[in-house]
């Protein structure tokens, strides 16, 4: 038999103190993670989990992880089931499911610290993670909705990593930095380690300073198009065109419009409602009024259609032109059941230039894929009518710039209940404003064309490799965990004491039973 690890009262120790940890990681994660999350907290919130798991059994990892993702995604029930309108089931699936599997990301990550394998410790947690990040944007309606890469939207130099792997990216650096750091104080050979992980993060904060470096966010190429977003949330509803509420706000609209000195203008997201024969009474003024300021007018509206109603876009071209129409592609589950959705892009050329923009609708913006697509039609710049919830404004509009940096396009997203933003192809906000009951506006000079990205072209890899890591590093743990009688690794494995009477660690030994 294995001889016990702590006296009983160093057992109390251990328990509180990994308790403490864990709940240290749950407040952490809180904050690195959600609507308005704290960059620099995303940096350090599974920092204190992961030190229990680099000392704990497989079972006390895995119990840790659960209760600290668990801990830190519980203000996310109220949006998802409240603001969103998403089944209860879909719910306790999206949180619990995850709080599970970061439990055992966390187990198989003690499991290959036991064995001494500090470097495939570390490469088990964070692709394990990735993998699951990707998986859930695979196979849930909300795209790469729901990923820790958003934490970095305003941390710029880090952000670039996302123009070679996609969201997924900073996901890997984020956490595999943690587990290096986790496991570096038991690690063996602890300088190749820290070599390593040090090279990468120095090597990814490079990239991005010397991306920045490039064009500035003012206009460059020769374009000089001037884009102007224009919103007001009163009424925050759809109206119909033909009442007399939305011919006030057809009215308002107009005159407001006439004011603005800009080639293109995007208006929020179902600002109106249409059918045929109520659709002239909004499209002759604003064709009249595009072609008088030689100005293309971008607005969404609910556009009905017999028995299917469909949440459109419509270009008003700045020579009067027939308009172009897009579909909006991603449908909100719940919120918009009674939508049909949209089946095709839409690219048109850039007013006074030979560059093309292309056409996006709020939840669209959630979907990598969907840009890169743009991109690889020619698309230089996505403009996108919106609509937000209360609380998710900021999260929302940040979503939609990493989605430029990704595929290196401008994004000019006008919401409303939100923030106004434009961004380039780096990620730097070119012009904001929040809405509210009056008219709200923001004015760019739109950049010239950024450079393709490594991610346009490849796509995904990253999010296929973690997928592809994920079953090899869980054999890795089982492994591990059968050679251990059941704890995190075998003989001569550091297991979890945390000794609250010392100021230091207290590493109690595991010894296996000898022949």
């Amino acid at each position: 038999m294995n001889s016990p690890l702590l006296p009983r009262g160093g057992r109390r120790r251990s328990f509180l103190l990994t308790g403490l940890l864990t709940g240290l990681s749950a407040v952490l994660l809180a904050f690195g993670t959600g609507l308005t999350p704290s960059w620099w907290c995303a940096w350090i919130a599974a920092l204190p989990v992961l030190a229990v798991a680099a000392r704990s059994r497989a079972r006390t990892a895995f119990a840790a992880g659960t209760v600290a993702w668990l801990g830190g995604q519980t203000s996310m029930w109220g949006y998802y089931g409240d603001t969103l309108e998403l089944p209860p089931p879909l719910v306790a699936t999206l949180i619990v499911g995850t709080s599970v599997l970061f439990g055992l990301a966390l187990a198989a990550f003690a499991a290959i610290a036991g064995q001494a394998r500090p470097v495939l410790a570390t490469l088990a947690f964070c692709s394990s993670w990735v993998a699951v990040e990707f998986a859930v944007s695979l196979t849930m309606p909300h795209g790469a909705w729901w990923s820790m890469a958003y934490s970095q939207a305003d941390a710029l130099p880090v952000l670039q990593i996302v123009s070679l792997t996609g969201p997924w990216g900073v996901t890997f650096l984020l956490l595999g930095t943690q587990a290096a750091l986790a496991v570096l104080p038991s690690a063996g050979r602890r300088a190749p380690l820290a070599a390593g992980a040090a090279a990468v993060l120095a090597l990814v904060l490079g990239y991005g300073v010397v991306r920045l470096a490039g064009p500035a966010g003012a206009a460059t190429g020769g374009l000089g198009t001037r884009v102007a977003l224009l919103a007001t949330d009163e009424p925050n509803d759809t109206v119909p065109v033909a009442g007399r509420a939305g011919r006030k706000l057809l009215a308002r609209y107009l005159a407001e419009l006439a004011k603005l000195e800009a080639d293109v203008v995007v208006l929020p997201e179902n600002t109106l409602a249409a059918d045929r024969a109520t659709l002239p009474l909004l499209a002759g003024p604003l064709s009249k009024l595009a072609a008088e300021r030689h100005t293309t007018i971008l607005l969404g509206l609910t556009l009905v259609d017999g028995e299917q109603r469909r949440n459109s876009a419509l270009a008003f071209p700045a020579d009067g032109s027939r308009p172009v129409r897009y579909d909006k592609r991603h449908l909100i589950p719940g919120v918009e059941a009674d939508y049909t959705p949209g089946r095709a892009d839409a690219v048109a050329f850039m007013p006074g230039s030979g560059g093309r923009w292309a056409i996006a609708i709020c939840k669209d913006l959630d979907f990598p894929w969907l840009v890169r697509d743009y991109r690889r039609r020619g698309a230089s710049a996505v403009f996108a009518p919106a609509w937000d919830f209360q609380g998710d404004e900021w999260i929302h509009g940040r979503m939609a710039l990493v989605r430029g940096v990704e595929s290196g396009m401008t994004v000019v997203r006008a919401p409303r209940a939100g923030i106004l933003l434009a961004g380039d192809a780096y990620g730097r906000v070119l012009a904001q404003a929040r809405t509210g009951p009056g008219f709200a506006s923001a004015v760019l000079t739109l950049p010239g064309p950024a450079p393709a990205t490594p991610y346009s072209v490849l796509g995904d890899w990253l999010g296929w490799a973690g997928l592809l890591l994920l079953p090899v590093t869980l054999l890795a743990g089982l492994r591990g965990s059968r050679g251990g009688g059941g704890g995190a690794g075998g003989s001569g494995q550091a297991v979890g004491s945390f000794d609250g009477g010392r100021a230091g660690l207290h590493l109690a030994r595991d010894r296996a039973p000898r022949p």
